[in-house]
């Protein structure tokens, strides 16, 4: 590694400390997830403000792992289980239309190929930003906690399998073949999953559990990544993959020990969250046209306009398919939080700039929107209905 991609590493993870300091400064006025800050943080090292950090292949690999951790980490902690029925039923069918009214919307302001990633970025849910404060609430398995994480499940894999098509180019009918293999070995993965283990893997498992080899991280670790290049290998978008890792490292923990499952779950937190993920969205603040943003009215006017487009495509289906089971001011403050979404829009314009379907400019705008709406959003959710 060159002394100049390990100054501009120490930068960023810097900025990935800093990030949590600045959230708990601000808290008492107003509650910011640190990931909010770790993209300004980005923004202000990058060639935008001071210029002390620009996208290098070594800066870029580390990112892509990052960017695998976050979508592994989003599939992980989905409890499908709790959400069969009622909730899942109304999730899918809200989001369907979101993504109906998406793509309408986003054809309508952006042309084809933008438009289409524009209008999906707008059916997104920020589950990881919202599922939180559920938690912490001590709603979790209410109708109402259960409608949260039922809505924010779907808005994340739906957007994720739409990536594949979205951005597949003029190949739809390939896309579905290739899709169906993906699903066939994922399929075949669940069942090995949650077949008992070999002997000899359970007791290494649970041997080297604290010690220096931990075989179980490392291959969760290998799920990860194996599944990240193999949907980039099958022509698919790599999300994809390590979303479904995530799934599938999930119901391998769930069938072994619980307190070796919350062991090994903590430190693949520890890995994405405390080292790869940070890196992740302060590599995406450096890599944000912010210059453009600021210098044409018309790119800075479009963030509050996409700000009202979440509410209007993800929101209000959301509120319409739940206003009979919930209380009206439950199911406002329901499609209020559905309607909070950053990290998907990062991956989504991420992959709409790399494929020439968006410009930085619009990714920058979109970006921005997603960090208003995770400032804004819960903070009325909680207004609405106290959470």
């Amino acid at each position: 590694m060159d002394e100049q991609s390990l100054m501009m590493l120490a930068l960023i993870t810097l900025a990935a400390v800093a990030a949590p300091f600045v959230a708990d400064r601000v808290a008492p006025w107003l509650k910011v997830p640190s990931v909010v800050f770790e993209i300004l943080l980005g923004v202000l090292l990058g060639p935008a403000l001071l210029d002390l950090v620009e996208r290098t292949a070594v800066v870029d690999a580390l990112s892509d792992l990052g960017l695998a951790f976050l979508m592994f980490l989003a599939g992980y902690e989905i409890e499908v289980g709790r959400v069969v029925g009622g909730p899942l039923r109304r999730a899918v069918w809200s989001w369907i239309v979101s993504l109906g009214a998406g793509l309408a919307l986003g054809l309508a302001v952006g042309g084809t190929d933008t438009g289409l990633v524009v209008g999906l970025a707008l059916t997104t849910t920020a589950l990881g930003v919202v599922l939180p404060l559920v938690r912490d609430a001590g709603l979790g398995g209410t109708r109402f906690g259960d409608g949260v994480l039922a809505v924010g499940t779907i808005g994340e894999f739906g957007p994720i399998l739409a990536i594949a098509f979205v951005l597949s180019g003029q190949r739809p009918a390939h896309t579905l073949a290739v899709l169906g293999v993906f699903t066939a070995l994922a399929l075949a993965g669940a069942w090995l999953a949650r077949k008992p283990r070999h002997p000899r893997l359970g007791r290494l498992v649970t041997a080297t559990l604290g010690t220096s080899s931990q075989v179980a991280v490392r291959l969760c670790v290998f799920v990860v990544i194996a599944l990240f290049a193999v949907t980039e290998w099958l022509g698919l978008d790599p999300v994809l993959g390590a979303f479904t890792a995530g799934l599938l490292v999930h119901l391998f923990l769930d069938s072994s020990d619980p307190v070796e499952a919350r062991v090994v779950g903590s430190r693949l937190e520890g890995i994405g969250f405390g080292f790869l993920i940070p890196i992740f969205y302060v590599v995406t603040g450096v890599g944000l046209d912010v210059r453009s943003l600021f210098s044409d009215p018309a790119v800075l006017l479009s963030v509050p306009v996409f700000l009202v487009l979440l509410l209007l495509v993800r929101g209000v289906p959301t509120f319409l398919f739940h206003r009979r089971d919930l209380p009206r001011r439950e199911a406002l403050a329901l499609s209020t939080m559905a309607s909070t979404a950053l990290p998907l829009i990062v991956v989504i314009t991420t992959a709409g700039v790399s494929s020439g379907a968006l410009d930085e400019a619009q990714a920058a705008a979109l970006v921005f929107s997603g960090v208003v709406s995770v400032l804004l959003f819960p903070a009325l959710a909680e207004r609405i209905a106290p959470i």
